[in-house]
């Protein structure tokens, strides 16, 4: 049976970025988004590479209903789970002074909550394939910014709930790992990708490192990645 791959967020940036290289590479995959629209029409790209590979699941990360119901599907529509992405974030950028606490509640609901949702909702699944469950954090988990404080505050959070989790989780044969990109090519904050973004990390680069840990002997696990483009314009 082919392995699966679930991935939150995946209907455009990163999420379809890791998507489209999963499929390449093999995989099942299921893709959530905040409606069932997207996450049609994104798995009806992921299925033109190869016909049946991709399922579209709507789920709200913020709710553990909703990654539960996610987690529940993927299996039913494919038979088991074997990797957990765990993409979806957004991000609001203001000082403390202007910022809005329901922009705030909305950002630490999908960055850091999502994170702990996906998390609770599929490790018994992993836990029978011994699977992998990934979080894409942020260089912004290690560096402060400013204007930052609730995006910094979700992504190092992202990184402590996945450092820990995967001290915990590890008993059971399951690997966990925190990606940390720097500059990457998405959608991300309202932004359309062009070709000044040539120089950026690319969605398909994070995708190929996944598979690459997936393939990893079990006996080794990278805990925690930090990626940078290798030639930012300061340094060209």
């Amino acid at each position: 049976m082919k392995k699966t791959a679930l991935i939150t967020g995946g209907t455009k940036g990163i999420g379809f970025g890791i998507a489209q290289v999963l499929v390449k590479d093999g995989y099942n995959v299921c893709i959530t988004g905040r409606n069932q629209k997207s996450a049609e029409q994104a798995a009806e790209k992921l299925n033109s590479i190869r016909n049946g590979s991709a399922f579209g699941v709507e789920s709200d990360v913020r709710k553990l209903s909703a990654q539960v119901n996610s987690v529940e599907k993927c299996i039913s529509h494919f038979g088991q789970l074997d990797l957990f992405v765990a993409n979806a974030g957004l991000g609001y950028f203001s000082s403390i002074q202007d910022m809005d606490p329901e922009k705030w509640k909305e950002l630490i609901d999908t960055n850091l909550t999502g994170v702990f949702n996906s998390a609770k909702a599929s490790w018994e699944a992993l836990k029978e394939t011994k699977g992998y469950f990934i979080s894409i954090a942020s260089l912004a988990g290690t560096n402060f910014f400013a204007k930052g404080s609730a995006y910094n505050a979700s992504k190092f959070g992202v990184v402590g709930f996945t450092q820990s989790i995967m001290l915990d989780l590890r008993q059971y044969g399951i690997r966990v790992t925190t990606i940390m990109p720097g500059s990457v090519t998405s959608h991300f904050n309202g932004h359309t990708p062009n070709d000044q973004d040539a120089w950026k990390i690319q969605p398909e680069d994070i995708g190929e490192m996944i598979v690459n840990l997936a393939k990893l002997n079990p006996r080794a696990l990278p805990s925690k990645i930090e990626v940078r483009p290798t030639l930012p314009p300061s340094a060209q």
